[in-house]
């Protein structure tokens, strides 16, 4: 083997070695620790219903502008150069103070003119439509934001779901994995008993049924845990592929028993409800739109100034012409076409008004059973701190039984099921406690004030 062979195959020995440090390397980055107040950061920069509300936002805020801007004056500029056929021109005035006897004036020619035309207009009274408008786009505008917010807390409410979600999956698998080791090791101890004849072959094969039971049920966790995973990482703009490892801390919700009650809770959120507030200002501008169109019965007035030049080939020129004074509109049709008008802006503003008391109602509801929902939620864990007491008990006990040929195997089996379903149990609740008490704080308003 020639030196140029063996530099060779060693180039190409540390290129695929290289190659699998640059591979471990790649499956070391996609796994990523992951704090809940990081994933909801992650979701409001990547959600993409609040990059609609700006859009709105941007919408309603562009609609003050339009609507400041009608009280400026008003300014318009035109002219125009127009070429004549020789027109008959027939000057009574020039023939009236022509002398007796004197020849007729001739008609001047003309083929060609030109003029133009500035002209401004200072609004001064329009029936307060202007003013009214205005006041209508800010509170729309307001209306959009409080949305926008509304919006906000949906998404923080769905992150936090989403994250518990995730910690369900890792913990079933988690609990199913270790269960289905003490399974394997329970059908290899029965195993040896059954080769010595002290097990019948039944409680073997009861053993063996429950493992395959435990991996069957483990196969499904794990087929949960990547979907909830990717659907984690989808809605935080992550790889597919990316591994999030949680933060569990969050969910030991013992030290985080909130003392306030149901009636602290509404009154918050009657103060700081995104929706109420929304639906306020969009009444505040139903208002305002109905005295905008009542504003149609009344004339405009403004201020108008202009400036006029005119120039026409040996007839006229026309400088300097400036003009100003006092404009008055009326449209008489106002007095049969505009009642129609403020009848339907007085049905939406009267529609509003009664959205308005049942969002009381609906408010009302919404934080009792959220409060109770997370009153539930406390009791469940307590609850199931003490079911896994009782079935570990139940579990050494029957197992001790079974040693000594005093339970079954059916009763051993029962049991360890029975211990398996209470942590499952006890983690499945401490997730939907954490979901319950942040749901609380969305129906009273303050769920974005807490993060």
């Amino acid at each position: 083997m020639n030196s140029r062979s063996i530099y060779t195959r060693l180039y190409a020995l540390a290129s695929g070695i290289a190659l699998m440090l640059v591979f471990q390397a790649a499956s070391a980055q996609s796994v990523k620790p992951l704090s809940l107040n990081e994933a909801i950061s992650l979701s409001i920069q990547n959600s993409k219903q609040l990059k609609a509300s700006q859009a709105r936002i941007a919408a309603a805020n562009a609609n003050v502008k339009t609507a400041n801007e009608r009280q400026l004056p008003d300014a318009s500029i035109s002219g125009s150069y127009l070429r004549l056929t020789q027109p008959n021109i027939d000057l009574k005035l020039a023939k009236g103070n022509s002398s007796p006897g004197a020849a007729p004036m001739e008609a001047p020619k003309v083929n060609q003119a030109a003029y133009g035309i500035a002209n401004v207009s200072v609004p001064v009274f329009a029936g307060m439509m202007i003013q009214s408008g205005k006041e209508a786009a800010r509170y729309l505008a307001q209306a959009a934001k409080l949305d926008a917010d509304k919006d906000k807390d949906d998404v923080i409410q769905n992150t936090i779901a989403a994250y518990s979600n995730l910690y369900k999956a890792n913990q079933a698998v988690i609990l199913m994995q270790e269960n289905l080791k003490q399974s394997a090791q329970r059908v290899k101890d029965f195993s040896n008993l059954e080769k010595n004849g002290l097990l019948a072959r039944n409680d073997l094969l009861k053993a063996e049924l429950q493992q395959s039971n435990y991996e069957l049920s483990l196969m499904d966790a794990q087929n949960s845990l990547k979907v909830a995973n990717l659907n984690m990482n989808i809605m935080l703009g992550l790889p597919d592929k990316t591994e999030l490892q949680l933060d569990t801390t969050v969910f030991k919700m013992d030290d985080k028993l909130d003392a306030r009650g149901v009636e602290e809770f509404e009154q918050l959120a009657y103060q700081n409800r995104k929706d109420a507030g929304s639906l306020s200002a969009k009444e505040k501008a139903a208002n305002a739109n109905v005295k905008a169109t009542k504003g149609e019965y009344y004339p405009s007035l403004a201020l108008t100034g202009g400036y006029i030049a005119a120039y026409i080939p040996n007839v006229i020129t026309i400088t300097n012409a400036v003009t100003a004074g006092v404009g008055l509109k009326y449209n008489i049709a106002s007095l049969w076409k505009t009642g129609s008008k403020v009848a339907s802006a007085k049905a939406q503003l009267a529609e509003l008004e009664a959205n308005q008391a049942r969002l009381t109602d609906a408010i009302h509801l919404d934080v009792v059973q959220s409060y109770e929902n997370y009153l539930l939620s406390r009791k469940k864990m307590d609850t199931y701190i003490k079911a896994i007491e009782q079935s570990e008990e139940n579990y050494r006990i029957t197992k001790n039984k079974h040693d000594n040929n005093l339970a079954t195997t059916t009763d051993l089996l029962d049991a360890d099921v029975a211990n398996l379903q209470s942590h499952l149990n006890y983690a499945f609740a401490k997730a939907d406690a954490l979901v319950a008490y942040n749901k609380l704080l969305q129906a009273s308003g303050v769920l974005d004030n807490n993060k």
